[in-house]
């Protein structure tokens, strides 16, 4: 039973979900509890180096968090052998040719998504990955969220009888950046540098309703670019050429009909950023980033429709809240614990680069969609 060290390359660390939730919430707190235990009692020791373009910005970070290695130098990185792993969180754009290069290097891979801005690049990455035999992943965050594993245990109980529909409200305002500061960079304004709600989170969608509902047979889905000038980090005033809203249902295997609702030019009036809510023959749910709520069939009560007088009852009082029973850690951490495993031991694994590219084909099929106006089936991906 030993201490073993695992050599990291980590681009994009200087952005909000690269800094935030993989580098202090994941590698630097995995670091700290002493390394992911393995199945034979030993203990894999992530040691990161820090790739970015901004040679002061991320030697402050490696400073900040303790990290001894850092680099503008992504070449140089790749061509030690020390170090194993490759992540990206850097922009979408770049992120097909990123892959290539650390593939080529002999490094096993692992990324956000979405992992490319086509289908094409997506499974010509995911093809090379196969070939060289590397091993693969790209985050699936949102399955990790305590709310959705709490809907994922409701339908293993059978909970839902027979699974009706899925509804989900995601979003929150975006400022537009002029007399408040932007929480999204700018470039997510930008088609022509892979930004749009679309892309971005209808990647999450495939992987939760494939998941958690069943899978994605078709789509029909309508975007909009509501707010057409924004201000980028400079201050500079730009033309928002990406769709910052969308509109999208869904039919899966099984007979269940999902929509949900996205949008950064919305204000939030609802429990959580995200919500879904599970309707079924024998209960329904709704779910939040952490809180699950349930109302069985035997619970449900009678409501009775009448505009004529002010509502008393109270419908939030008519459900009851799933206990926390369990104690959920971080689920990028989490995530990326399985991702060092699968390297190491070949633990199973199943949300490799395949995962991402189905994510990146529901999302032009959602395009499609909306630039064509008509129900668009999502084929198989085969490779």
């Amino acid at each position: 039973m030993t201490t073993k060290r695992l050599g990291l390359i980590m681009n994009g660390v200087t952005g909000r979900m690269g800094l935030n939730q993989h580098l202090i919430r994941s590698i630097i707190a995995i670091r700290d509890q002493g390394g992911v235990l393995l199945s034979n009692g030993d203990r894999m020791l992530p040691d990161p180096i820090l790739i970015g373009r901004d040679a002061e910005k991320v030697e402050k970070l490696a400073k900040r968090f303790n990290v001894e290695r850092w680099s503008t130098d992504l070449d140089k990185a790749l061509a030690d052998k020390n170090d194993t792993i490759f992540f990206d969180a850097a922009t979408t754009q770049a992120r097909p040719s990123l892959l290539t290069k650390a593939i080529e290097a002999g490094k096993h891979v692992y990324c956000e998504k979405p992992i490319a801005t086509n289908l094409e690049e997506a499974i010509a990455v995911l093809k090379l990955a196969n070939a060289k035999g590397v091993k693969h992943g790209t985050v699936q965050d949102k399955l990790f969220l305590p709310g959705l594993k709490k809907l994922a245990f409701l339908r293993d109980s059978g909970f839902f009888g027979r699974m009706l529909s899925v509804r989900g409200e995601f979003g929150y305002w975006v400022f537009e950046g002029g007399w408040q500061e932007a929480q999204r960079p700018s470039w997510n304004y930008r088609s022509e540098d892979g930004g749009g709600i679309i892309l971005d989170m209808v990647c999450h969608w495939r992987y939760v309703l494939d998941n958690l509902f069943g899978e994605v047979e078709s789509i029909s889905c309508l975007g909009t670019t509501d707010i057409p000038e924004r201000f980028d980090e400079k201050g500079k005033k730009y033309t928002a050429t990406a769709d910052d809203s969308a509109y999208a249902t869904f039919r899966l295997k099984g007979g269940v009909i999902a929509h949900i609702n996205m949008s950064w030019v919305t204000r939030v009036y609802r429990d959580d950023l995200v919500t879904f809510q599970v309707d079924g023959t024998h209960g329904s749910a709704v779910a939040g980033l952490t809180d699950c709520v349930i109302q069985a069939r035997q619970a449900t009560p009678r409501p009775v429709w009448n505009p004529d007088e002010k509502r008393t009852h109270d419908f939030y009082a008519d459900w009851q809240k799933v206990p926390e029973n369990v104690v959920y850690d971080n689920g990028f951490k989490e995530q990326w614990e399985m991702f060092i495993r699968h390297v190491c031991e070949d633990a199973p694994y199943k949300f490799t680069l395949l995962e991402g590219a189905k994510g990146v084909q529901l999302a032009e099929c959602a395009l499609q969609s909306w630039r064509e106006r008509r129900w668009i089936d999502v084929a198989p991906i085969k490779v």
